[in-house]
């Protein structure tokens, strides 16, 4: 007899997947963020990356989770407003590597939205979280100048 084969749901591997960008609109109350990290914590979801931008009624939160399909089906669960996109992480050795990721993104005539760092360093590096308007053709031109571009494997616990 053989063994059952499990479910897709039941595996829990990222792989070669983009690293995706969830923006969730929050309200801006005392004790929001604390209970929304409990509650990503109770799901074993792990922040990658996170840049919280406040303003007097809400709050934008920007997130890269390990498990990003977990986390869309639970902000839905939740009745929680999100945009989810692609960004890409680009691994950094040193001041002059930001400079060479502006650089080549210019060169591609590439716009770069906005840049936050990950929280996580696969390789004992910087990594930087990076939102443009074009990630296939910014991915790249970032690996044309030698920069390396990593994915959701490369996060793997």
């Amino acid at each position: 007899m053989s063994e059952p084969i499990p479910s897709s749901s039941t595996l829990r591997n990222p792989g070669q997947d983009l690293i995706r960008q969830f923006v969730i609109y929050a309200e801006n109350k005392v004790g929001w963020l604390n209970d929304f990290i409990v509650m990503l914590k109770s799901d074993e979801i792990h922040i990658l990356a996170i840049s919280v931008l406040d303003t007097s009624d809400s709050s934008v939160i920007r997130l890269v989770p390990n498990y990003p399909k977990d986390l869309a089906r639970l902000l839905k669960s939740q009745s929680i407003s999100f945009t989810e996109r692609n960004i890409i992480a680009a691994e950094i050795k040193d001041e002059d590597s930001i400079h060479q990721i502006t650089h080549s993104l210019l060169r591609a005539e590439i716009n770069i939205h906005y840049v936050y760092p990950f929280l996580n360093q696969p390789n004992n590096r910087p990594v930087l979280a990076i939102a443009m308007e074009d990630e296939d053709i910014g991915e790249e031109a970032l690996k044309a100048h030698h920069l390396t571009v990593l994915s959701l494997e490369d996060f793997n616990r």
